[in-house]
């Protein structure tokens, strides 16, 4: 494989009893054909498509934590690269109870069309070796600007909520064009945190 775990990074996650498969390519299946997330944008707001996703999840009382691969090169300076030069890329990820034995999957229909475990998830999205991928708490919206480390992580908070409302209009908040389009783009941000508020009153049946 072209990508390592890094467990001094990854945080300890409370898997509780897990998803069986079957229930777990359900639900996949469902935020796949949601409209909420635009999930052909794959080279933008993975971030905000994560965290939204996490905190339906946790609404929807679904176990959950978020799946981060970095390149090895952005990460420490290191060799490996991901697809499309990405520095990172983050998905809501879940347990999932296979013969007894808690696996994790990630849920990110903007990079595969299936349910896939974690380390081929990161594999599948390296260009060249090493990626390093990692869990965090799905409470953490991002990384620190440097270094990173495992507990400088950046929580949820009143702002970055914002930014990943903008992010599932389809706008980077954060980038100087995003900002531009903040302007002229209310009314579809509004929207769309309009539309998440409605989903978190409606949890798949799986």
């Amino acid at each position: 494989m072209k990508t390592l775990f890094d467990g001094q990074l990854s945080d300890l996650i409370d898997m509780g009893n897990g998803l069986s498969m079957a229930a777990a390519e359900q639900l996949f299946s469902y935020v796949q054909h949601c409209s909420l997330f635009r999930w052909q944008d794959r080279n933008n707001d993975c971030e905000d498509r994560a965290n939204a996703l996490c905190m339906l999840l946790e609404k929807w009382q679904v176990p959950n934590c978020k799946g981060w691969v970095f390149g090895g090169m952005f990460l420490n300076r290191g060799i490996g690269g991901l697809t499309n030069n990405w520095n990172y890329h983050v998905a809501a990820t879940i347990p999932v109870n296979i013969d007894g034995t808690m696996h994790f999957h990630v849920l990110d229909p903007a990079t595969t069309a299936h349910l896939q475990p974690l380390a081929v998830w990161a594999d599948n999205v390296t260009d060249y070796p090493y990626s390093h991928y990692l869990v965090k708490q799905s409470r953490f919206y991002i990384f620190p600007s440097a270094p990173i480390l495992r507990d400088n992580w950046h929580e949820r908070d009143r702002q970055n909520f914002k930014w990943t409302m903008q992010g599932l209009a389809g706008i980077n908040g954060v980038s100087r064009t995003g900002k531009a389009q903040l302007v002229f783009n209310k009314a579809r941000i509004r929207k769309a945190e309009a539309a998440f508020k409605r989903l978190l009153n409606q949890p798949p049946v799986i």
